[in-house]
């Protein structure tokens, strides 16, 4: 693990050393939190989906966390675009909050104080750059 990293990355580095693939978690408690996001992944190839959309929130929550050299503004595209799919804002912004509350089951104990205020700080600015997103 990197001694420098910040809490977020530190989180994420946490979590592959307890889990390969965050996918099926984080999906699991997307669904079970709000059930009628199911509808909107289609059946076959689903998982690609799934998959390829949680990579991409990582890489945009781990530059807006870090560098901001501008992979986070895929956060601000895509809320447009999934405006377009139907999907509430409400919803777009609790995803990241979900991929935070698998991490932090998933790391128990390992979930610092550092942590949980770095990933309070984020889910902030990101509700804040969702709500000026037009």
């Amino acid at each position: 693990m990197n001694a420098f990293a910040n809490p977020i990355e530190r989180s994420f580095e946490l979590a592959a050393e307890r889990c390969e693939d965050l996918t099926q978690p984080v999906y699991q408690r997307l669904f079970r939190d709000h059930p009628e996001a199911r509808a909107m992944f289609r059946s076959e190839g689903g998982d690609l989906v799934r998959g390829s959309m949680l990579a991409l929130a990582v890489e945009a929550i781990l530059d807006f966390a870090g560098e901001r050299s501008g992979h986070f503004r895929l956060i601000g595209s895509e809320v447009t675009s999934h405006d377009a799919y139907g999907t509430s804002r409400a919803l777009f912004v609790d995803f990241f909050r979900v991929i935070r509350d698998t991490l932090r089951e998933m790391l128990g104990s390992a979930w610092t104080g550092e942590i949980d205020a770095a990933w309070q700080r984020l889910l902030r600015e990101i509700d804040d750059l969702v709500a000026v997103s037009v």
